[in-house]
């Protein structure tokens, strides 16, 4: 007789919903809870039951796990509300979500995921451009690293300049810094990103030199303000009265408080660049613009700055099949989450790196990039529109078009969608080019060329936001 198969990481989740949704099929209102190591437990509300009849039901649903679950049982996976000190802690914590794939309503399941890194991917949060004044704020993110996503910040964040706009870049990228060199060369200020959150997890923030103007000097715009271009590196270039530990700051960014976490860590140090532009400025403008140059991969930083801080999420991409996984993984932790809704619409693809030669023509390459993408956003963002046939019935056309119009399932050939790629050409003259002793790269006249059409499409998406921002009243200098 073989021995049985053991449960896996990813049978364990739907056999433990699977459970809970059992258990509050009989009145009890649940909460799942996955620890560290993907083991489950479920909290059952047993308030207002009666306590035998529940401890007569409490064996058979902790058989149910035991059986299912395998080693993704954990050491309780039933706790009765009644015998537990702080169950209002979790029955009602603002980190559970809904049960996608269950019924909804009184006998639906909460789920509470537990994770070391990933999990603000999962807390999204819509950023209020209210009366504070808070700048409109464009994250710059590749799933894969080598887009050419930090040239492209630079590129943008000039133009915006150019275009009479007070533009902050500020580098989060904190393991590969890049953001700063490339537009302060080596004139960077004494302290960086890393310092912030750092020095803010024991409460040392404040009078932190995290911000610089750039060399850059743009020229006056056609509204007949000038511009202004600022820097907030990830790294700084030190005081010089002791040694400048980045490797030993960076080991320590990423840890939670007793008061604080990472996440709000970052919000605050954003804002506190933003501040310190303010207070910096010759002209005391706070930035119109935020340009956030995210690091790559599924990352806590990425996390942030797309799900909590950014109005817009530009995501870099080469038309690669791990690329196209890569995005699915993460556009399937938002849509299994109950987060699709509140994310999509923020989002913009762009293709990097796009040839044109007579080999490789750029209207083939992006149709289809475009084809992918939309297979990949259309498979887990949009949401599905089933096919029915109206030419019947005058009423049932106009009832199928009123329940369209609240759904989010844009075409493939919808210019304006997050699907539809924005691309920037491959040039090779960008590649390897040190452009920190290069000056003036931004004026030649390939890359001029290659971001051409990536400038007109972006900056009509952020200037859009601007002009929404100061419609509703928020100032935006």
């Amino acid at each position: 007789m073989s021995a049985a198969l053991p449960v896996r990481f990813d049978q364990a989740r739907e056999r433990a919903f699977e459970a809970a949704r059992e258990v509050a099929g009989q009145g009890f209102p649940v909460v799942l809870v996955r620890d560290v190591l993907g083991r489950f437990s479920l909290v059952v509300d047993d308030s207002g039951k009666d306590k035998g009849a529940v401890r007569g039901l409490v064996a058979g649903w902790e058989a149910v796990f035991s059986d299912g679950l395998g080693r993704y049982r954990s050491g309780q996976p039933v706790l009765l509300a009644s015998d537990m000190f702080s169950a209002d802690t979790l029955l009602g914590s603002p980190r559970a979500v809904a049960d996608q794939d269950g019924p909804s309503g009184p006998d639906s399941v909460r789920f509470i995921d537990n994770t070391v890194v990933g999990e603000d991917w999962a807390m999204v949060s819509m950023p209020d451009n209210g009366d504070d004044g808070r700048p409109h704020r464009t994250a710059l993110y590749g799933f894969k690293g080598g887009v050419g996503r930090t040239t492209a910040m630079a590129v943008l964040a000039r133009h915006l300049a150019d275009r009479g706009h007070a533009v902050l870049v500020v580098d989060l990228d904190l393991e590969s810094p890049g953001a700063g060199p490339l537009l302060m060369g080596r004139e960077l200020p004494p302290h960086g990103l890393v310092d912030h959150l750092v020095e803010d997890a024991v409460g040392n923030a404040d009078g932190l030199e995290i911000v610089a103007r750039t060399p850059y000097a743009p020229p006056r715009a056609a509204d007949g303000r000038y511009g202004e271009l600022w820097v907030a590196p990830a790294r700084g270039s030190g005081t010089g009265d002791a040694r400048y530990s980045y490797v030993d700051k960076l080991n320590r960014v990423y840890a939670d408080t007793a008061d604080t976490s990472f996440a709000e860590r970052l919000e605050r140090a954003v804002c506190a660049c933003e501040d310190t532009m303010e207070r910096d400025s010759d002209t005391g403008r706070r930035p119109d613009v935020v340009l956030l140059d995210s690091r790559a991969g599924i990352h806590d930083v990425a996390a942030v700055a797309i799900s909590r801080l950014s109005d817009l999420a530009l995501l870099f991409a080469g038309n690669n099949d791990q690329t196209w996984m890569g995005y699915k993984d993460l556009f399937t932790a938002w849509q299994t989450t109950g987060q699709a809704a509140r994310i999509r619409s923020r989002l913009r693809m762009v293709a990097s790196m796009v040839p044109d030669s007579v080999h490789h023509s750029m209207e083939t390459y992006l149709t289809a990039f475009r084809k992918r993408a939309f297979e990949c956003f259309d498979e887990v963002l949009y949401d599905t529109v089933e096919a029915v046939d109206v030419h019947a019935d005058d009423a049932l056309a106009d009832a199928v078009a009123a329940a369209r119009d609240d759904v989010f399932a844009p075409p493939l050939t919808d210019g304006q969608a997050p699907h539809w790629a924005i691309p920037i050409l491959f040039e090779p003259g960008l590649v390897g080019m040190d452009a920190i002793n290069a000056p003036g790269w931004q004026d030649r006249a390939f890359v001029q060329a290659a971001y051409r059409d990536f400038l007109a499409a972006a900056t009509p998406l952020i200037e859009q936001e601007l002009s929404v921002g100061r419609d509703q009243g928020g100032s935006r200098e």
